[in-house]
Formats: C-alpha cells, sequence, structure tokens
C-alpha cells in the first residue's frame, strides 16, 4: 500500500475492501430443458456454430448477441453457472449446467487475471 493510500485511509477513516482481479468472459445458450440442452451439444460436438445455435434457441436475451455475455468477475452469475464458467477449460463447451433459469451450454472465451486481492 503506498504512503498516499494510507494516508487517505487515516484521513477518512475508511477501510478498502480485497477486489479479486479474475475474470472471465463466457457465451451461453439457455434452454428449458435438458434434453434439449443435450441435442444442442451433440450438434455443437459435430461442428454447429455455437454463436449461431444461441441466436436460434438461446431462451436468454443474450442469445441475440450469440449468446455472448461479456466480461464479468466471480460472483456476478448464479452459482452453478459461476462453478462452471471458473473451472472449465478455455474454449470448449461445457453442460449441460442447472440453474433456476434452465440448463446452460457455456462457452468460456477466456479468463485473465488472478485470485490475489488488490487494497
Amino acid at each position: 500500500m503506498s504512503a498516499s493510500q494510507v494516508l487517505f485511509i487515516l484521513l477518512l477513516g475508511f477501510i478498502p475492501f480485497a477486489v479479486c482481479t479474475r475474470q472471465a468472459s463466457a457465451s451461453h445458450i439457455l434452454v428449458r430443458t435438458e434434453d434439449e440442452a443435450r441435442s444442442l451439444l451433440d450438434k455443437l460436438n459435430t461442428g454447429a456454430d455455437f454463436a449461431k445455435l444461441a441466436r436460434d434457441h438461446s431462451a436468454c436475451p443474450s442469445g441475440q448477441n450469440g449468446g455472448s455475455l461479456g466480461t464479468f468477475g466471480p460472483g456476478q452469475m448464479v452459482k452453478p453457472f459461476d462453478d462452471a464458467v471458473f473451472s472449465s477449460p478455455v474454449g470448449k463447451v461445457v453442460g449441460p449446467v442447472k440453474t433456476q433459469f434452465g440448463y446452460h451450454l457455456i462457452l468460456v472465451h477466456s479468463r485473465f487475471g488472478s485470485d490475489d486481492v488488490e487494497l
């Protein structure tokens, strides 16, 4: 922590909180049933385009953008989804992952940062 940060804390009586710098970029396809998710996964495993299937089948508004959810950190998504994104291999479709919204097929595009905290 720098001297100016310490001074800022002392002057304002503010204790900073830890921030995780870990981030992921992912897309998903959300469907109502596990059977539908498995059928789409079979298509993906035989070469179908993820973004096209998301546009054609996803119940999530992100489907209009090929399923892209952009970049987010741990804890910003529901736990089963979050767990899958931050533990699955980058570039491989995983799922079905069940949440209260339905069944997800998830494609993690990238993960970066670390679990180290910044003050």
